[in-house]
C-alpha cells in the first residue's frame, strides 16, 4: 500500500505532484525548480533552512536522463507494486533536523525510495540498515515500508549523494558533480550539531568528501582510501566531526557476506559513542 493508503491507488498519474499530501512533502506549486546545474546552486545555497532545502530538492529537473528514467520506472512499475503510485522524484533528506550522525548512501532505489519517497525505505538494503539503526539506538522501528509509517530516526538523519534514481544504480560523474550542491548545503545547515558522518559505500565516500569541504570543514589533504570501518578525524566551526566508512548493505553485499548484521552494528554503535 502506499503511503497514502488506498486512495493514493486510484491516482492515475505516473509520479507524485508537489503539494499532493504525499506523506513529508514540503513541497508545493511556488518552490522553485532547477533546471540546470547553475540553478541547482543557487537554489540550494540560497535555502534558508531545511523545510526549505527539502522542498527544492524534491523538485529538482537538472539531470534530464534522470529526470526521465525514474519517471518512466514510475508510470511502468514492478508488478509488486503495480497498484501503488510512485513517488517518482528526487528525494530528499530526512531525520533529525539537528542530527549527531548523518548517513550518506549513494542514489535512492529505483523500487525503493523512487517509490517512497524516502531514502532507503521500501528496499531490501533499507531493510539491513533499519533493523541495524533500531537495534543501535538511532530508530524506533526496525523496518521502514513507507514514509507514513511511523519511522523516525533518532540523533540521525540520511540523505543521497544523489537524488534521484540512476538507471543500473549508477549516476554519472557529470550528475553527481550537479546534485552535489544539495548535499553541500544539507551538511552546512546541520553543522552546528554534527559529529558522525557514516558513508555508504565507496561512492558516499567520494561524494561526501567534497560537500564536507565545501560545507566549510577542514580535511586532510589526501582522502584516505575508502573500507569498512575507515576513519577520518574532521574539524569543523563547532566541534570535531569523524567520518566512518561502512560497506554499503545492498543485496550483492547482504547475500554474499561482505556485509553482516554484526558489521552493520559495529558501524553504528561506534557512530552513537562518537556522537556523545
Amino acid at each position: 500500500m502506499g503511503p497514502g493508503g488506498a486512495s493514493w491507488h486510484d491516482r492515475r498519474v505516473s509520479h507524485v505532484p508537489p503539494g499532493s499530501g504525499w506523506p513529508g512533502d514540503l513541497a508545493g506549486p511556488a518552490t522553485p525548480v532547477a533546471h540546470t546545474a547553475d540553478e541547482v546552486r543557487a537554489l540550494a545555497a540560497e535555502s534558508r533552512d531545511l523545510d526549505e532545502l527539502v522542498a527544492r530538492q524534491s523538485v529538482c529537473r537538472a539531470c534530464p536522463r534522470l529526470v526521465e528514467w525514474r519517471e518512466e520506472v514510475a508510470e511502468v512499475r514492478r508488478r509488486a507494486f503495480a497498484t501503488e503510485t510512485y513517488w517518482g522524484r528526487p528525494v530528499p533528506g530526512w531525520g533529525d533536523d539537528k542530527p549527531r550522525i548523518l548517513i550518506v548512501g549513494l542514489a535512492p532505489a529505483a523500487h525503493g525510495g523512487n517509490r517512497t519517497g524516502r531514502i532507503f525505505t521500501g528496499d531490501r538494503s533499507g531493510d539491513w540498515l533499519f533493523a541495524s539503526l533500531y537495534r543501535t539506538g538511532l530508530a524506533v522501528q526496525e523496518t521502514s515500508t513507507h514514509a507514513g509509517d511511523g519511522q523516525r530516526l533518532l540523533r540521525a538523519r540520511m540523505a543521497a549523494a544523489v537524488r534521484c534514481a540512476p538507471p543500473a544504480n549508477k549516476p554519472t560523474p557529470q550528475e553527481r558533480d550537479t546534485c552535489l550542491p544539495w548535499l553541500v548545503r544539507e551538511v552546512a545547515l546541520v553543522a552546528e550539531s554534527l559529529r558522525v558522518v557514516v558513508a555508504l559505500g565507496g561512492f558516499a565516500w567520494q561524494a561526501v568528501w567534497p560537500a564536507l569541504r565545501q560545507a566549510g570543514f577542514t580535511l586532510p589533504r589526501t582522502r584516505p582510501r575508502f573500507g569498512h570501518g575507515a576513519r577520518v578525524g574532521l574539524a569543523s566551526p563547532h566541534s570535531p566531526v569523524t567520518l566512518l566508512g561502512c560497506y554499503h548493505p545492498s543485496q550483492q553485499n547482504t547475500f554474499t557476506g561482505r556485509v553482516t548484521a554484526q558489521m552493520l552494528d559495529d558501524i553504528f554503535r561506534q557512530a552513537a559513542e562518537l556522537a556523545e
